[in-house]
């Protein structure tokens, strides 16, 4: 979806009929004006009428609403660009603007349009929405009509938490039917990101298009990769390659074209960032502090393919940072195993990566974002497995976390030497490697890799204790079976052989 919406602002939420929405500072060039509300314009020592039970925006006529349906009826209307629209160079109709040049008209339609897509306050980050979306062409805006979906955006308002089944003061809510998301009680931009993200994961879908929530390049021959993982795993490191074109981060589709992806920007965390070990990220984000994420837009990237579309995937790299210092660094997957490991969508939580954690923590998200799935997992994974037999896909499970013990014993696998097998999946390489088969998991490794130790590919040979390792790999194996016991009575297709296929392809013990 694009953003091209200047955000009406929403001071609080539309609730029990109340509503104050302040109004918006001059536009900055060649983005979405700055948001400014009530507080701000105070401390500003801008003078500010309040009145109850009205919403407005200072840059526009008033709008008064009552309901959050009163509201959206408003939104509905004044949705159409209110700027000429151009037929061969003249203007449709006769207007005000019609003696304006044609770059300010583009720019008076830019921000007319751009006022309709977010309703928020402004605890919302207007960069990070404008840096991720797709932005519109001027051709673009030229047909523009009434946005496909709406965002109610009052993240600095809680919603009640005494509802039936709300647990927190935080809630993101989706009507599809009406195709609109209110978010309340959280002032982190990134759900607004993530709630249209689901709504694709439902759309999609339902059209015989696969919803990724992946990274993806490109080589110069163009062979496609698609990069799998949760959060701490590598999936925007790895899939940010100045080797390679980079045609996204985070979101993609998967079509009987090829590849596409959703979004117009990438959003890295910055924690331990540096210009050594990831320079295009480093010097695409400009500023910003070491706790947080950082937004920016895609032609940030000096390597990246724009349009940001790609051909049939030759790859797909499932990532996992296994804390437990069982798996191996590279394997290489059955379509049997990559369903399983696909469904499953392991990584591990460490200590320091929340409260309470003193040791490595198995964590499972089904098809690595059950945040955002609207559908059975299973769907998911079938459509992968359908397209990847149908263009040729090789899977590989890489695990980017420990090797030679647990946390805290171990080591973590170089960054070097995951670039190397990343290297090596991508140049095929490993398609004619020699391979031996793992105990319990099963999983095929090759006996040798361009630049890694050959003791670290099978993981029993780089822990000093064999028995704690088989204790370990045991102790992780009996996770995968427990998180998998949900989908086991799950039939895919007519039958239950496909079910049975992937459930043999688990660990085995």
């Amino acid at each position: 979806m694009s953003s091209d919406g200047q955000a009406i602002n929403m001071d609080t939420y539309l609730a029990n009929g109340n509503s104050n929405v302040t109004g918006a500072a001059p536009p900055r060039s060649g983005g979405p004006a700055r948001i400014q509300t009530k507080k701000a314009a105070k401390s500003a020592g801008m003078s500010m009428k309040a009145e109850n039970n009205i919403c407005h925006d200072d840059s526009g006529p008033t709008v008064k609403a009552q309901t959050i349906d009163e509201l959206r009826s408003l939104q509905k209307k004044r949705s159409a660009p209110s700027t000429p629209i151009n037929l061969d160079g003249n203007a449709q109709f006769p207007t005000a603007f019609s003696t304006v040049s044609e770059e300010d008209r583009q720019r008076l339609q830019l921000r007319s349009i751009r006022d309709k897509r977010v309703v928020k306050d402004e605890t919302t980050a207007d960069e990070l929405w404008w840096g991720k979306c797709i932005r519109a062409t001027p051709e673009e805006l030229e047909s523009f009509g009434h946005p496909d979906f709406t965002i109610y955006n009052a993240g600095q308002f809680p919603c009640n938490r005494y509802t039936h089944y709300m647990t927190s003061s935080t809630s993101i809510d989706i009507n599809l039917d009406r195709r609109e998301m209110v978010i309340l009680g959280t002032q982190y931009a990134g759900e607004m990101k993530k709630g249209l993200f689901s709504v694709m994961h439902y759309l999609m879908p339902m059209r015989g298009i696969l919803s990724l929530h992946s990274g993806c390049n490109m080589g110069k021959d163009g062979d496609v990769a698609l990069f799998f993982g949760l959060s701490g795993t590598g999936k925007t490191t790895l899939s940010t390659d100045h080797n390679r074109l980079l045609i996204g981060d985070d979101e993609h589709c998967w079509s009987d074209n090829g590849v596409s992806n959703i979004e117009g920007g990438c959003y890295a965390k910055c924690i331990d960032l540096s210009s050594e070990k990831e320079p295009d990220i480093f010097n695409a984000i400009k500023f910003g502090t070491e706790n947080t994420r950082a937004s920016y837009p895609i032609e940030y990237i000096p390597n990246a393919k724009i349009p940001c579309v790609g051909p049939h995937p030759k790859n797909v790299i499932l990532l996992a940072c296994d804390a437990f210092g069982v798996l191996p660094p590279v394997s290489k997957l059955s379509l049997a195993q990559t369903m399983y490991h696909f469904i499953t969508g392991y990584t591990a939580l460490v200590a320091g990566t929340e409260d309470g954690i003193k040791e490595p923590q198995a964590t499972f998200s089904a098809c690595f974002g059950a945040a955002f799935i609207m559908l059975h997992p299973t769907k998911y994974a079938a459509m992968l497995a359908d397209r990847m037999q149908k263009y040729g896909a090789t899977a590989w499970l890489v695990n980017t976390g420990w090797c030679g013990g647990r946390y805290g014993v171990g080591s973590r696998i170089k960054l070097a030497y995951t670039r190397s097998i990343i290297n090596a999946i991508h140049s095929g390489e490993l398609l004619n490697a020699e391979y031996i088969k793992t105990d319990v998991f099963g999983l095929e490794i090759p006996t040798a890799v361009a630049g890694l130790p050959s003791e670290i590919l099978n993981p029993v040979n780089a822990w000093e204790n064999k028995k704690l390792y088989k204790e370990t790999l045991l102790k992780l194996a009996g996770l995968f079976k427990q998180n998998f016991e949900v989908y086991s009575k799950y039939k895919i297709g007519s039958d239950s052989k496909l079910t049975d296929e992937i459930l043999a392809a688990g660990p085995n013990f």
